[in-house]
């Protein structure tokens, strides 16, 4: 009952002046690779996020509470991952088309992800700039996950005719999957900024461990919900089907653990304007003047000025590369709208700095995406191929049949396997930290893609339910080598090139992490259009799901090609 305590937000903190001379010196230090015009300057100074002080360290206690809203998250996550396809499939869409409800919403984040990502920094509701757009889309998710798991049901119950019932159901079921899918994916930027918002530079590298220690456990808990039988239990008979119970978990889980994390830590509202404070400009507001935010791209220099600077002094600014943290943030932290030199994200800047990017930035793309293509024809797909290939059931007969009641048997043991998956990720993301000192960041990327092309190759050859489970732990090696081996590979180059500027004495700004994490994160949505445009095309022209996992053995096997010919050797 302590954990709370030890909170230093609710008190307040004084906030000292820094002595003259030691002012001078710490202007200096920070203004090394500070670039901009002296109305830049001013500009951040009444902007910056973080006022005159830094936000004050945060307790373990409170890091868990905010962290646990990526536990309901994924745990969600999973009941989606684990369910749309054999729902869908039961309410009768053709299997033709089955793979298109995962085309809509990738579209629609590929497009606007960069825009809504950064309009949370120019929100000035007194309650702060993330939790408001945090509450709405988890309002949307709970939506979203109610009609996917009850449509059928209360379509059923409303219309009698049984072709209008069919089509109906099928609506309300893809609308509902959208709609998650959605939110879901856009809630993720909104809350790591609101992590980065409130805590201090070493409470952030706290948080994001327990952010990805949470969606592991929420991941494996979700798939082990899916993967128990409800149907005959006394909840499933009491709510009425299996789907019913697995949505009261979900939605009390998600209810509870959103409600938790939007009080977890208070937020500081924009409209607060810090010019007020009389204390002078300190090397914290030099800081967060001239670091652009995560996502942000640069401003238009004004009358740029060169200050004099020792060239021994280090680059102090503090760095966050965690993969979970980094992936998906792609909103700035410092910015006010109302600035004309300012640069907003939008999709067209996006696209043009993809292109314009360095070479080896834009072969780590290729990459990305060749994995994360093999990645989701897998796994948004494994479920309905336990069911159909491995135990051989059919989910288009009647529901109170032999061969339907097959297949949702092998759908609770697909459960079961993508719970390994949770499990052996979270593992091998332990095990990365004793290979990478021996083997490299490029060996362990070309591993990560060549262990999960085998896998996947013998789930292909030999689908029984022993050997299909084992083989699963293979997911989870290629799952944690994509959330982290990209990001950290961007890390280094960006790294080499900071010391390259260095070394030739140079002024001129590194490139900023967020964009190229935003770039990387917008090949997973290209690489889920692509499997939602293509999937179901191959697996009408092959009769038979067994295509799925053969596709993703066959793209992983490419990727490990690209990886050996293309992607840049880092120390």
């Amino acid at each position: 009952m302590t954990l709370l305590s030890e909170d230093q937000s609710v008190r307040p903190q004084p906030c000292r002046l820094s002595e003259p001379g030691k002012h001078i010196n710490s202007l200096h230090q920070y203004s090394t690779d500070y670039t901009g015009s002296k109305e830049d300057y001013m500009d951040s100074v009444e902007t910056s996020v973080f006022g005159s002080v830094e936000p004050p360290r945060r307790s373990r206690g409170r890091l868990i509470l905010h962290g646990l809203v990526m536990f309901g998250r994924e745990f969600c996550y999973a009941v989606e991952a684990a369910f749309v396809t054999p729902v869908l499939l039961s309410v009768g869409l053709p299997r033709s088309m089955y793979s298109l409800v995962w085309l809509i919403s990738p579209i629609l984040g590929f497009l606007l992800q960069p825009i809504i990502g950064s309009a949370s920094d120019y929100c000035r509701s007194s309650w702060g700039r993330r939790r408001p757009y945090i509450l709405v889309l988890g309002i949307l998710m709970l939506v979203g996950i109610t009609l996917f798991l009850n449509g059928d049901a209360v379509i059923s119950g409303l219309i009698s005719d049984r072709s209008l019932r069919s089509i109906w159901a099928i609506v309300v079921v893809m609308f509902g999957v959208v709609l998650f899918d959605f939110a879901a994916d856009f809630i993720d930027g909104p809350i790591k900024a609101y992590l980065f918002d409130v805590c201090s530079h070493q409470d952030k590298e706290r948080g994001l461990h327990y952010h990805a220690l949470l969606t592991g456990l929420g991941g494996a808990c979700g798939y082990l919900v899916g993967a128990m039988d409800w149907g005959h239990s006394m909840m499933g008979q009491l709510l009425g089907s299996e789907y019913q119970v697995i949505y009261f978990f979900s939605a009390i889980t998600w209810g509870i653990l959103l409600t938790v994390h939007l009080f977890s830590i208070p937020e500081q509202p924009l409209g607060k304007d810090p010019a007020a404070d009389s204390s002078p400009p300190s090397a914290l507001r030099l800081l967060a003047s001239h670091s652009n935010g995560y996502g942000a791209l640069a401003k238009e220099p004004i009358s740029p000025v060169s200050p004099v600077v020792p060239a021994s002094v280090p680059d102090l600014r503090p760095r966050s590369f965690s993969a979970l943290g980094e992936a998906n943030s792609v909103t700035s932290s410092a910015k006010q709208p109302n600035k004309e030199a300012q640069k907003r994200m939008t999709f067209r800047s996006l696209l043009k700095t993809i292109i314009n990017m360095p070479n080896h930035y834009r072969c780590l793309c290729v990459s990305h995406l060749l994995g994360w293509t093999a990645f989701l024809c897998n796994m948004l797909f494994f479920t309905d191929f336990m069911g159909q290939i491995v135990y051989r059931g059919n989910p288009y007969a009647d529901h109170n049949s032999t061969a339907y009641i097959t297949y949702e048997r092998g759908v609770e043991v697909g459960c079961w396997g993508l719970c390994i998956n949770a499990v052996s990720s979270a593992l091998y993301s332990y095990v990365q930290r004793f290979l990478l000192p021996y083997i490299g960041l490029k060996g362990l990327y070309f591993m990560g893609y060549f262990v999960f092309g085998m896998g996947t190759s013998l789930i292909g050859l030999f689908p029984t339910v022993i050997a299909t489970l084992i083989l699963c732990s293979v997911f989870g090696v290629m799952s944690s080598t994509l959330y982290t081996i990209p990001f950290n590979l961007i890390a280094e180059y960006q790294r080499e090139e900071e010391e390259q500027l260095k070394l030739r004495g140079s002024n001129e700004s590194p490139r900023g992490s967020g964009v190229d994490c935003a770039a990387l994160t917008c090949m997973v949505q290209l690489a889920q259009i692509i499997v939602g445009a293509g999937l179901g095309a191959l697996v009408n022209i092959a009769g038979s799901v067994i295509v799925v996992v053969l596709s993703a053995s066959t793209m992983s096997l490419f990727g490990c090609i690209f990886i050996a010919l293309f992607i840049r050797y880092v120390e």
